[in-house]
């Protein structure tokens, strides 16, 4: 295992490890001093009971208020800088991926959820903004890396990330914070903790966050990705006894602001086939319907930052067929046939830097309740209620390409007639133009999409726990969760409208946009055409693709855990519960482009079964139970060592994959794909040491860990659905955390994250950007335009069509039938007149549901021994800091770097997967006047302003296998001074 660092890296390290050595003379003279500095404590609850950090046989990093602070961690997002083996990216939707030790959330869809649960002052939240929202007067935040389940319950099987609040006390006491940076950049923060009387307090804390755009949209000359947000948070804590505790919290968050979900979208241009077999093909068209749009190249290749060979996309071969008609009968082509909408466009090799004619919208909204009492039944056992609503709503919406394609469609203004007078505009283009109902007018094709949330969680659990002298104590309890979420994903596209409307829609024969072939108890088909606009989206449309995923999850557990003193330096920890899910999910099929089909067959039909809106198919409902548990051995031979070992049993539930488009068989058949996907288990052994050195000024805590994964979760976008498959794998590693602090003065800290990730051996999934697997014998062909994915088809059957002149005369039709999903546009069905036998006509017999590899979808790659997805090999940070007095001042100096080696974002660790390693600096100055509560500090962030891709995601094959890539925020400056009182 090789850890290769930038030459910046080794200055850093090197300066650092030259700090470090540089105070041993300073530590060994002041060894036997009173008062020399050790490091503190902290308390946690990563057993849902308070212990001091060291005393917890559990890998869990802790950090209070005061040491985000000094750390410059804002959010959850940034715990990577200080955690081992974890890692962290936005997907491309409404959430987030935060893995731990290799493990984390590449299943995307509705009906996933988390490996890592995010708790809110011990209640899990399926749903929320923790990772969006900055920290408000925290207390600490824990992070447990490892299974979890048996305390903190279902999903948690790679950990658990705990955000713990500051709650009201008795003593009066606030602050407020002000700052400015870069950017525009304006926050604030403020809290006042007020008591009513001796045993009611209240506490209030407030912040927001105003910045300009971090990219820039050299196509407007503006900037995107801005940021306006603002939590707040009111807590009520009672004690009218010493037996009865109880408090009360409500949290607020916001976000409106011009925020993009994803970074910039990479493309290494697919020039399609120039020959198949012997067959050289000479027409664009064909070329492009012979290929992907974009190549599986490196990310990192200038190639990479092209635009897809969109010539061969079936929506616009459709439009080409499309003429606008006016009121003087002259018709006008909407579309020049083999047209390409990116033909000659370029894009920045500056990640920050994209070309857009739709500016990013984003709102958030999250508020979680939460309710907590405690009654002392004796001196040694106390029940506990926590009871907890969180409700949380998402509306994201953004240029669906980040790159502007040419004007396409053609201007129906200044158009005469025989006579060379001029006439009016077409109905159908005013200005000139076509006009989408969403997007509004443009001669370009425009693309955007919507993301939108919508969830509700209740969650109780109630628990009996002692803390008696003896040598047994033991924590039970029971908790119940019911969780209701929907999911909406929209793509808009002026191409998709412009047929929706006119194809099926409007007699195009005649000269008035007025004339309808589309009415009440015709034999014809209709396409409904939403006119609402974006911000207040009816949902019902056909001009639309719609993805909508509604999920119920109801789950109930029991648990209980024990501790035996089994001697005054050897406890055991063993744990049981058991885990009961249900749940349901309602499946709506997407109906792009689909219309009532009638079997008489006027002219092209779509295919569809429903005219307008989205019904649904029946409910899958699935049901798990599943017992976990573990079992931990601690010896702690003095006080400042503890060893332990440990064995825990990890469960996270499955669910159900989204539904296709809803398309009649008789016409469209589909390639097969699973309904559900299975659950997730893991076995987890883990052997730990914490010790302290040196009279507590240095700490060092070591772990190895090894998992065996079965079933684990990850999706990929399969026609037009985050399709999720399951793998066993397997993952190992270690993890170091130090702290040295020689002097009261000088602090050094440091973690290393050593990981080895492997799938297990036969697991295979079709690669969507490398179907063929690199066998000559076949050839990708992109489908018609209702089937949403690309197929593989015998080379040799698509050069029987391409080399006759009668199959370039029929041509995407002819090439179409090979695919799968096209089946019967080449077979001879009675009762079908409108379809023809293709294949008679070339004297070959095919079909592709039967004799292709998977139906046609392609060959598996093999996954054996492949690395997991967002799995870096190592993680490393180092930081240190030291103090200057000045009087009553005290300023302190701090810098962070931090290294996480490459990895890959997919399963199949080809070269288009790779991500390569990046490293981060981080400086801070802070000037503090403890007596009178002032503080000023100043810090940079990402101090060499780098810009890596630390994640991406692949698109589906009708938007031509584009890239989404995520990357870090610039180059951050900030001076803020803050006031306690």
């Amino acid at each position: 295992m090789r850890f290769c660092v930038s030459n910046r890296a080794h200055l850093w390290l090197t300066a650092s490890a030259i700090a470090l050595f540089a105070s041993s003379p300073v530590w060994a003279q002041s060894a036997g001093q009173e008062g020399v500095a050790v490091v503190d404590d902290i308390i946690v609850t990563a057993q849902k009971r308070e212990q001091v950090l060291q005393d917890v046989p559990i890998a869990v990093s802790a950090f209070s208020g005061e040491t985000l602070e000094a750390l410059r961690i804002e959010g959850g997002s940034e715990l990577l800088r200080a955690v081992p083996n974890v890692s962290f990216s936005k997907n491309n939707f409404s959430m987030y991926n935060f893995a731990i030790r290799g493990i984390g959330t590449k299943a995307i869809s509705a009906a996933s959820d988390p490996a890592v649960a995010i708790s809110f002052n011990n209640s899990p939240l399926i749903r929320n903004r923790l990772f969006e929202q900055e920290y408000l007067d925290v207390q600490r935040v824990e992070v447990l890396r490892g299974p979890q389940g048996t305390l903190y319950g279902r999903n948690a099987t790679a950990g658990v990330v705990n955000m713990i609040p500051n709650l009201p006390g008795p003593d009066f006491e606030g602050y407020a914070k002000a700052e400015v940076g870069n950017y525009g950049s304006l926050r604030g923060q403020g809290m006042v903790n007020v008591p009513i009387s001796d045993t009611l307090w209240l506490r209030a804390a407030a912040s927001f966050t105003q910045r300009d755009g971090f990219d820039y949209n050299s196509f407007k000359d503006s900037h995107i990705n801005d940021r306006k947000l603002w939590s707040g948070r009111l807590s009520a804590a009672w004690e009218p006894s010493d037996r009865f505790r109880a408090n009360l919290i409500w949290e607020h968050f916001e976000e409106d602001d011009h925020r993009s979900r994803t970074g910039k979208q990479l493309c290494t241009r697919d020039p399609g086939a120039l020959r198949v077999g012997d067959t050289a093909i000479t027409d664009p068209i064909y070329q492009s319907k012979l290929g992907q749009g974009c190549l599986p190249g490196s990310l990192y290749d200038d190639a990479a930052y092209g635009v897809p060979n969109a010539i061969g996309l079936s929506q616009l071969f459709a439009a080409a067929n499309i003429s606008y008609g006016t009121r003087d009968f002259v018709q006008i082509q909407a579309v020049t046939p083999g047209v390409d909408p990116y033909a000659g466009v370029t894009q920045s090799r500056n990640l920050r830097e994209v070309a857009t004619s739709y500016d990013p919208r984003y709102r958030a909204t999250n508020d979680v309740v939460q309710l907590n009492f405690e009654y002392d039944l004796g001196s040694s056992l106390t029940f506990y209620s926590q009871t907890a609503y969180a409700k949380d709503d998402f509306w994201s919406t953004q240029d669906y390409a980040r790159y502007v394609s040419n004007p396409i469609f053609n201007d129906s203004r200044n158009v005469v007639n025989v006579f060379g007078e001029p006439i009016p505009d077409s109905p159908a283009t005013p200005g000139g133009i076509y006009t989408d109902p969403q997007l509004g007018p443009s001669s370009r094709m425009e693309s955007a999409d919507l993301s939108r949330s919508d969830n509700r969680q209740f969650y109780q659990e109630f628990r009996l726990q002692s803390s008696g002298a003896g040598r047994f104590n033991f924590n039970l309890g029971a908790n119940f969760l019911d969780f209701k979420t929907q999911d909406d994903y929209f793509v808009f596209n002026n191409i998709f409208s412009l047929l929706a409307e006119y194809f099926y829609n409007v007699d195009l024969a005649a000269p008035y946009r007025e004339t309808l072939r589309c009415v009440d108890g015709s034999k014809n088909e209709c396409i409904y055409v939403d006119r609402s606009s974006i911000d207040s989206l009816e949902g019902d449309g056909h001009n639309y693709f719609r993805s909508k995923n509604v999920v119920h999850t109801r789950s109930w557990a029991v648990y209980g855990e024990g501790y035996w003193d089994l001697r005054p330096d050897l406890r055991l920890t063993l744990g049981l519960r058991y885990t009961d899910d249900t749940k349901t999910t309602t499946p709506y099929p997407s109906q792009l482009l689909l219309g009532t089909y009638d079997p008489v067959g006027y002219g092209p039909s779509s295919g569809g079964s429903v005219s307008r809106g989205y019904p649904a198919l029946p409910d899958i409902k699935q049901s798990w139970d599943a017992v976990t548990g573990r079992a931990v051995l601690d010896w702690k031979p003095s006080e400042d060592v503890m060893l332990y070992a440990s064995y825990a049993r990890g469960y996270k539930g499955g669910g159900a994959n989204p539904p296709r488009a809803d398309i009649n068989t008789k016409v469209v058949q589909y390639q097969p794909l699973p309904e559900v996907f299975d659950p997730e288990y893991v076995n987890a052994f883990e052997i730990g040491a914490k010790t302290a050195w040196y009279d507590g000024r240095l700490r060092l805590n070591a772990t190895a860990f090894y998992y065996d994964y079965t079933d684990y979760q990850v999706s990929q976008i399969v026609d037009r659905i985050s399709l999720n498959e399951n793998f066993d794998a397997k993952s190992m590693g270690v993890e170091f955390e130090v702290v040295y602090r020689p002097t009261p003065d000088f602090r050094i800290d440091a973690n290393l994250g050593l990981l080895k990730t492997r799938i297990g051996d036969g697991e295979g999934s079709i690669d969507v950007m490398n179907r063929t697997q690199g066998n000559s014998d076949w050839t990708v062909v992109r489908p018609w335009i209702q089937v949403p994915s690309n197929c593989i088809a015998p080379t040799a059957a698509v050069e029987k069509v391409m080399g006759s002149p009668l199959g370039q005369a029929l041509g995407t039709f002819a090439l179409s039938a090979l695919c799968g999903g096209s089946e019967r546009l080449g077979s001879f069905d009675p009762n079908f007149p409108g379809l023809f036998p293709f294949w008679a006509l070339f004297g070959y017999t095919y079909n592709p549901l039967t004799d292709a590899p998977n139906g046609g979808r392609g060959f598996n790659a093999d996954l054996s021994g492949n690395e997991l997805p967002n799995a870096p090999r190592v993680t490393a940070n180092i930081g240190a800091q030291y103090t200057f007095h000045f009087g009553n001042w005290d300023l302190t100096t701090r810098g962070d770097y931090y290294r996480q080696s490459s990895s890959y974002f997919r399963v199949y660790n080809t070269e288009y997967d790779r991500l390569k390693g990046w490293d981060t600096i981080g400086l801070s100055a802070t000037l503090e006047n403890a007596s009178s509560g002032i503080m000023v500090q100043a810090y940079v962030k990402n101090l060499m302003n780098d810009a890596p891709i630390v994640d991406a995601f692949t698109n589906s094959d009708d938007s031509m296998l584009t890239t989404n890539v995520f990357t870090l925020d610039p180059r951050i400056i900030g001076v803020n001074i803050s006031k306690k009182f």
